[in-house]
């Protein structure tokens, strides 16, 4: 009929699907890092002499803390006794006396002992400390074994540099004081010295005499009972307790035990 529609077909009722995709973005270009500076190089080492006391603090919480220093003391421009070369000593082969005197002397009798097939052991001992001195026999000149360095410190000014441990009370009273904490170490350790000189003659010479005898008379009759006398400063229990002994041990033990008994020290 004209002027009627005609039906829709059934593809003009359900036209196709589209399937719209969206443009891809262009890729943006990457971001560039801040370039880094340059790696300083390393500081030049710090002379020694420039370096301050303090040396370092290591804190650890919940723990007690020690901080260490570099302690430098005085020292006297000659030699000690115990440094020396020619500082006295005496040795022994077995109980029987053999040298005594300057170091390079006693080291060559010593070497003939030993040259000699003796079985007895030979001992050098320092008449001021007691203790062993450890020579190398090696050669035809006795030599005596060279003694540790010496850490950094002003020789030229007789300054030793030692380290100690104090608690952080201990570096604030020092460092209160007039001068810093050397100058206030250097007079305690003075006042000290003073004050407790006649102790410590006694204190040094109980420690030799020890030494010695540790070495050559323990086995000897009495030996702990004369330590207890010698410690205890009784001279005629320990005089009573060595009288045994070989006359060499006995007479060299007597002899470092000077001085070692309060009432011939000067101690009250």
């Amino acid at each position: 009929m004209i002027g009627a529609s005609s039906p829709e077909s059934p593809a003009d009722a359900n036209p196709p699907c589209r399937t719209v995709v969206p443009p891809v973005p262009a890729e943006a270009p990457p971001t560039l890092l801040p370039s880094l500076p340059p790696t300083p190089p390393p500081s030049p080492p710090v002379p020694a002499e420039a370096l301050p006391s303090l040396l370092d603090a290591t804190i650890i919480p919940g723990y007690n803390y020690f901080t260490r220093m570099k302690l430098t003391t005085t020292a006297a421009d000659e030699p000690t006794e115990r440094e020396s070369p020619h500082r006295p000593c005496t040795a022994f082969a077995g109980a029987r006396r053999i040298g005594s005197g300057d170091l390079s002397e006693v080291a060559l009798k010593a070497k003939q002992v030993i040259d000699s097939g003796g079985l007895e052991p030979v001992l050098i001992f320092d008449d001021i400390s007691g203790q062993v001195i450890d020579v190398d026999y090696r050669g035809a000149q006795p030599q005596p074994e060279p003694e540790p360095p010496r850490r950094p410190g002003r020789p030229k000014l007789g300054v030793v540099a030692r380290e100690v441990t104090l608690l952080p009370r201990h570096w604030d009273w020092l460092n209160s004081q007039p001068g810093g904490a050397s100058v206030a170490l250097r007079k305690l350790v003075e006042e000290a010295r003073r004050v407790h000189a006649a102790k410590d003659r006694v204190r040094a010479a109980q420690e030799a005499a020890y030494r010695f005898m540790s070495a050559l008379a323990g086995n000897e009759p009495g030996f702990e009972e004369a330590l207890r006398a010698l410690f205890a400063g009784k001279r005629e229990g320990f005089e009573e307790r060595i009288g045994a002994w070989p006359v060499d041990v006995r007479d060299h033990a007597r002899k470092l035990a000077t001085g070692a008994f309060p009432a011939e020290a000067g101690t009250p």
